[in-house]
């Protein structure tokens, strides 16, 4: 026969009042206060008719051939040069774009710099290319998941290969990390594709020496290509010495790093646009034009 529970007796301490403390309290993260959400851009009131007409039929190529395109394909998407425009009506263009959430750089390269900016319409980028004087080579509008062109640079700008490091004193995990990271890049495919896939190393929680750091720096420098999306905070991203190993960072809207990656990865997932995005875009940029033909008088 089981002997009878004796009661435990829990001490219970009043707080006199007034003595709690603010530190005591729970302490949670800013959460994101606001939403981005699209917003057609004004067409400019004081452009000329003749430009905005002009500008307004350029879109509508572009759009011809953006319904022409098959997003899921992957190939390059449709663009439109516009090198030789008229000063009014790149002003227009420019206006009725907009900005977008993502913009980047490529840069340390022999052949020059690039700049890059996401228009309002997602997956529609301003494609701005410099010769190693500053000159602008090339500018034009295309529709892409991410321009290839930053893609390309990032191979470019990267050997093949996670390099070898001699691990400095006090490298504890660094070793464990590189040798998970060549087994990723092993399993990329005979054509360097990963086929979408992407395997994320978390050094937020990854418990990393100053020694480890440094030997992260070594074998990873930063690679010639940054991007970064604004929204509840941002992310940037970050090309690296090796093919396909990016650097991904999420900061909130105080600029401080909640999360910080190494992702190995064909593309950045974070800023890619995706095929319901471009199915928005068409919808928005039919509208557009209809607005701009309607000012324009035709």
């Amino acid at each position: 026969m089981n002997a009878p529970m004796k009661p435990i007796s829990i001490p219970i301490h009043a707080v006199p009042e007034g003595t709690r403390h603010e530190e005591d309290d729970l302490q949670y993260p800013e959460m994101p206060r606001g939403m981005a959400t699209f917003s057609m851009p004004h067409v400019p009131e004081d452009a000329d008719t003749s430009a905005m007409a002009e500008a307004a039929q350029l879109l509508q190529t572009f759009l011809d051939a953006l319904d022409c395109w098959n997003f899921k394909a992957r190939g390059t998407g449709p663009q439109l040069d516009l090198r030789g425009q008229p000063a009014e009506v790149l002003r227009v263009l420019n206006e009725v774009l907009g900005e977008g959430e993502v913009s980047a750089r490529v840069e340390g390269l022999p052949g020059g710099s690039v700049s890059v900016q996401e228009s309002v319409f997602t997956g529609v980028w301003r494609v701005r290319e410099f010769d190693a004087e500053n000159k602008e080579t090339a500018y034009r509008i295309e529709a892409s998941s991410l321009p290839a062109i930053l893609l390309d640079a990032a191979l470019q700008g990267a050997q093949p290969e996670l390099p070898e490091v001699a691990f400095p004193e006090g490298a504890m995990n660094a070793p464990a990390l590189f040798a998970e990271i060549r087994a990723q890049l092993a399993s990329f495919g005979t054509n360097g594709t990963t086929n979408g896939a992407s395997h994320e190393i978390n050094l937020t929680l990854f418990p990393l020496t100053p020694a480890d750091h440094q030997a992260l720096q070594e074998a990873l420098p930063v690679g010639p290509v940054a991007i970064i999306s604004k929204s509840f905070g941002s992310c940037r991203v970050t090309s690296t010495g090796t093919r396909h190993v990016w650097r991904i960072q999420h900061f909130n809207s105080k600029s401080a790093l909640i999360l910080n990656t190494l992702t190995i990865v064909e593309r950045p997932l974070p800023i890619l646009a995706a095929a319901e995005d471009i199915e928005d875009t068409r919808g928005r940029l039919a509208e557009l034009i209809s607005w701009m033909r309607a000012d324009a008088g035709m």
